[in-house]
């Protein structure tokens, strides 16, 4: 059987939909609230051909720039050659989702600001860097069967040929 090379070569499970997900597109995808700077992921919709971007940028991770009747244009850094070029690309609303990359940085920004409000009314000085996981305090270990009790040590016995 020959090669195939064709826009859809190789997508037989990207291209497929879930188990029970088959089925008409939901509205609330048609009417999401999309605006020009926000994170988005490309994620092709193998039931609406129509608008769908090409098999390299699924599951990819871009940037709003332009927004249209049905469309939304989407800056994604493609991996060419060993360099990293900015692409723009312009997909339909249903071939998009809206990204939760930035959830976590901007609930920290709203804590850090709180936190900073608070430093302010009580005069404690706060860290706001994140710091990374620290090892485990050290402790010393209870000798089994109580304080008065003799702790034994084992050691092996030296190797002796019996031949």
């Amino acid at each position: 059987m020959p090669h195939s090379y064709g826009i859809r070569a190789r997508t037989r499970h990207m291209f497929a939909k879930k188990f029970r997900q088959k089925g008409p597109i939901h509205l609330s995808q048609y009417l999401m609230k999309v605006k020009v700077g926000d994170y988005v992921d490309i994620f092709a919709d193998p039931s609406i051909h129509k608008g769908m971007p090409h098999k390299g940028y699924h599951g990819r991770t871009g940037i709003i720039f332009n927004v249209t009747k049905s469309a939304v244009g989407v800056r994604v850094n493609k991996l060419v050659n060993g360099r990293i070029i900015e692409k723009r690309i312009h997909v339909r609303i249903e071939h998009v989702r809206k990204s939760k990359c930035q959830k976590e940085i901007l609930q920290r920004k709203v804590d850090n600001e709180a936190a900073k409000e608070n430093a302010r009314e009580t005069g404690v000085k706060v860290n706001l860097k994140r710091t990374p996981k620290l090892p485990k305090e050290g402790y010393f270990v209870k000798a089994p069967g109580g304080d008065g009790v003799e702790i034994t040590t084992i050691q092996p016995l030296p190797f002796s040929d019996l031949v």
